[in-house]
């Protein structure tokens, strides 16, 4: 009030920021207009004083505190104790970003995605010392970037950049540029794939430019080694003395922590799922994304489960893919009676098979004389979501009881049951049934 005064409604919140800036400055601000102290109050007792100058407040090894009282003419009376903040860690330096940085535009029509492009371009050309990387985390976070029309550059180096934005302004393309639509509000729906999409040298790229996807991959890496003996660096690497990829409880466990990496690199970067869904053991990293596993459950079971196919079925059975609808499979493998069962349907024209790993052969054989695309899910050494996988089911459902599922923050599309679901009853006997 000595410094603006009376400010009716208003009068709390000033004497709050003025607080506030003496928290920030360590600096008690002098009362102003001051001509002589109430009569009303015995100054010579209960150590109080006015502050007729500025004084100092030193810090100390605990934080400074103030209270702030406010007294409304109603009888409302307002206090508020502030604490001075923590001191603010700096910023990982931009400079130490690798590899490729994402700049995303969106505007309501061509028009204005094009003049977004423009604009841009015309900053970076003025403003030299920008570094792309926090140009990038500025677009991603403090922009809207969900409207109809939609680009995104992407690129290592300034002058791609501007090349890039320049063929946009201009209605162009560029290989760096990519362009589409989308509904405005509309969030990605992750989907995360069983086994058979792993390769040698898979992620390595990534570890090399992502400091977000190492992180992420070294956090699974931890949670997977409660678990194992192995780590997932040395066998990406193919370090000396790392299992085979080939083996189930080594691909399952590695594919899990490059897919929760992979989402939590997308997190990272301001893309939240509308939902998740996730075949057979992608399932697994789809609820562990979604909030519904802790990373250590997660683990748990992609590890325990694993472990569990690949020493009591491994070898006895083998898994294909049938570029066919499912009534045409389900039809031809009658031949083979229960020796092969439809394992997963994927897709209208998309059916995984399972079973015995010589039916299996034996139908590959058949399907390729029909001139029908055939091949073998790679790395499938068991007979996944098969009869075969009965003889594991005590097993798995004891070692996986201690799982304590959750209500997760993203919807998810359980593959098990066909509906969505919010996860809090991915127990033991979900993932039991999400194997057989």
């Amino acid at each position: 009030k000595s410094n603006i005064g009376h400010t009716q409604a208003a009068a709390g919140i000033a004497g709050v920021i003025k607080m506030a800036q003496a928290l920030r400055h360590g600096v008690l601000p002098r009362t102003l207009h001051l001509d002589s102290p109430s009569s009303h109050v015995n100054w010579a007792s209960g150590g109080v004083e006015l502050l007729d100058r500025a004084r100092e407040w030193p810090s100390v090894e605990r934080a400074r505190r103030a209270a702030v009282s406010a007294f409304g003419t109603s009888g409302t009376n307002a206090h508020v104790i502030l604490e001075q903040p923590e001191p603010e860690t700096s910023e990982p330096s931009t400079a130490e970003v690798v590899g490729p940085v994402v700049l995303p535009l969106s505007a309501h029509s061509g028009a204005g995605l094009r003049g977004q492009a423009q604009r841009l371009r015309e900053l970076l050309d003025a403003a030299p010392d920008l570094e792309l990387a926090v140009l990038g985390r500025a677009l991603a976070e403090h922009r809207v970037t969900d409207l109809e029309h939609r680009a995104a550059v992407v690129a290592e180096d300034r002058e791609t950049v501007l090349a890039a934005l320049g063929a946009l302004a201009e209605d162009g393309t560029h290989p760096q540029l990519t362009t589409g639509s989308g509904a405005p509000g509309a969030d990605p729906v992750l989907v995360f794939p069983g086994q058979g999409s792993q390769w040698p040298g898979m992620a390595l790229q990534l570890l090399d430019s992502s400091p977000r996807f190492r992180d992420a991959l070294a956090e699974c890496d931890a949670a997977l080694g409660e678990f194992v003996d192995w780590s997932v660096l040395d066998v990406l690497h193919e370090r000396p003395g790392a299992p085979s990829m080939g083996q189930l409880d080594v691909v399952q466990p590695l594919l899990f922590a490059v897919m929760v990496a992979l989402a939590r690199t997308w997190q990272a970067a301001g893309i939240t799922p509308a939902a998740v869904v996730g075949h057979s053991q992608g399932e697994v990293a789809a609820a562990c994304v979604a909030g519904a596993l802790s990373l250590s459950d997660a683990a748990r079971i992609i590890c325990l489960r694993s472990r569990a196919m690949q020493e009591k079925l491994s070898g006895l059975g083998a898994m294909a893919s049938v570029a066919q609808p499912q009534a045409w499979v389900a039809e031809r493998l009658e031949r083979w009676g229960g020796r092969l069962s439809v394992a997963a349907v994927n897709g209208p024209t998309s059916v995984v098979v399972s079973g015995e790993a010589a039916a299996v052969d034996e139908f590959l054989a058949d399907a390729e004389e029909a001139g029908v695309r055939a091949r073998r899910v790679k790395g499938a050494i068991a007979a996944g979501h098969s009869a075969q996988v009965e003889l594991v089911e005590d097993r798995v459902r004891a070692e996986l009881a201690p799982v304590s599922p959750r209500t997760g923050e993203v919807p998810i599309v359980s593959t098990v049951t066909g509906e969505a679901c919010d996860g809090s009853g991915m127990d033991a006997d979900y993932w039991y049934r999400n194997l057989r």
